[in-house]
This record gives C-alpha cells, structure tokens and sequence, in this order.
C-alpha cells in the first residue's frame, strides 16, 4: 500500500493513497428513469474512470423508494432521504415519519438531502421552504446524520437557518455557487463544501476563485449528473464518471497532482459520510 506525506501547516499528515473518486451528488435513478441507462451501465464508466463510490440524494416523494432500492443494490452506492425546498408543499408528518423509517432501516442511508431552499424558480412560498428546512435539520439531528444542503439565490437565509437550527449534525454545500467570502463563513463553521462541472467552465470566474481557496480538508466532489456536465462534455448528459473532469481542474487551479487531489477529497467524503 503506497503511503503519501504532506504538509499543513506545521503538520505532517500521513494519508493511505485511495487512488479513487466519490462523486458525493449523484441523481442515478434520473439517469435510469428519464436516460434509459442501466445501472451496469453507469457503474461501468465509474470504474473506467476509477470513480468507486456515489451517492444518491432525494428530491421528491415519489422517488425516495427508488433512490433506497438502488443504493441498497450495489456495495458502492449509497443514499440519502430529504425532500428537496421546490417540493416543499408535498411534506407532512407523514412523510416525515417515512423519512425517518427508512434511515432509521437502512444502512445505506448515509445522510439527510438534498434539502434547503431555492429562490430561483419560485419565491411565492419561501416560509413553507424555510418551515420544511428546518424540520429536515431536526431531522438529521435526530437520526445522527449529516446534512447535504441545496442552496439557490438563498446564501444568507440558509446560513442563518443552519447557524440556528442545526446542533449535532456535519453541513455540505452542494453545488456550491457562493462567494469566496461566503465560503469562508461557511468553512468557520466547519461545513464542508461540494465542487461540480462548473468549476470546468470557461467563465465560471467565482467558483473557480472558490475551487482554488477553499480549505482542502473541507472540499468533496460531485456531478449532479445527470445536470451540470463538465467540459469536455458539456451539453450532454452527465454521469458519475465524470467527477474525474472536475478532479482534473481543481487540481490545475490549485497548482497540485490530481492523485493528490484526489486523496484527499476522497478521504474528506469517506469521513463526512461514514462511508
């Protein structure tokens, strides 16, 4: 087993090499409802990319059922449960309880998501968005779980929501499209914050800002395939495998090998998720 040191500070750390991606935001049951992909199909690129492991998270509902039965299929997929901030008005007690049966059953179940608010799309019902955040928080804390949040056009909201509400559980940003200065708000909390194909883009100048001064022990990677699709890709669906695209750039940002990289963000993940 190759053993790799580097510096932090005035720290020598001393990591296993995992030589292995996790894609930490993964919408697999889109790819194969909506994509006609398999999952043998899917899992077949990962590992032509050496990406190991991906997580699902839930958005709705009607396909919680599905995200489990896939996680609970493969060795190296996992889930999450939540219900996403746009379907906040299909809540309720009893979906709750259902939430809370199914992490509380399955071990695959590695985290409460994607939950948070999104002010994009509509902005009519923000108190119900904010109302069924906080219940998710509560939620996760309960079930000892971390949380994955989905933060649209809603920084400060989420930021203070979380400050007030969250007590026990670990916080990742997903997608994150914040300011270097947000960002750094969120790290001094010890949240965690998740990288995707945008970072590939050409203009994308504020996350490639945040790509490159993000604390390394607090980055993960992600897809949110089949959304967000990394250049060379770009247009096309996107799928686990390429969370390599997005490895290869932060790493160019940052001015370090990709094998390092990639260690150490795949550790970050493992420690986060329990994984």
């Amino acid at each position: 087993m190759n053993i790799q040191y580097y510096a932090s500070d005035i720290r020598v750390i001393i990591n296993f090499m995992k030589d292995y991606l996790i894609d930490t935001h993964a919408h697999i049951d889109m790819l194969i409802s909506e994509y006609s992909q398999t999952l043998d199909s899917v899992l077949t690129d990962m590992r032509e990319y050496s990406v190991k492991k991906a997580i699902i998270p839930s958005v709705e509902v009607k396909t919680l059922r599905s995200v489990v039965n896939i996680a609970n299929s493969n060795k190296n997929i996992y889930g999450m449960v939540g219900i996403f901030p746009t379907e906040a008005k299909t809540y309720s007690d009893e979906i709750e309880y259902d939430l809370k049966t199914i992490a509380e059953n399955n071990t695959k179940i590695v985290a409460v998501g994607e939950i948070g608010l999104d002010y994009y799309w509509d902005k009519s019902f923000v108190d119900l968005q904010k109302e069924v955040f906080i219940k998710q928080i509560k939620l996760a804390n309960e079930l000892n779980l971390p949380i994955v949040v989905h933060d649209r056009e809603a920084h400060k909201d989420c930021f203070d929501i979380i400050k007030e509400y969250n007590k026990t559980s670990s916080v990742l940003f997903h997608c994150f499209s914040g300011s270097v200065e947000f960002m750094k708000e969120c790290v001094k909390e010890g949240w965690y914050i998740a990288i995707g194909g945008v970072v590939t883009f050409k203009n994308a100048v504020k996350i490639k800002e945040v790509a490159t001064e993000v604390p390394i022990e607090k980055l993960v990677l992600e897809t949110d395939s089949p959304y967000l699709t990394p250049v060379p890709y770009r247009g096309k669906m996107n799928k686990p495998a390429y969370v390599r695209f997005v490895a290869e750039e932060i790493a160019n940002l940052r001015n370090m090998s990709v094998n390092e990289l990639i260690n150490i963000t795949t550790e970050n993940a493992e420690r986060f998720f329990g994984i």
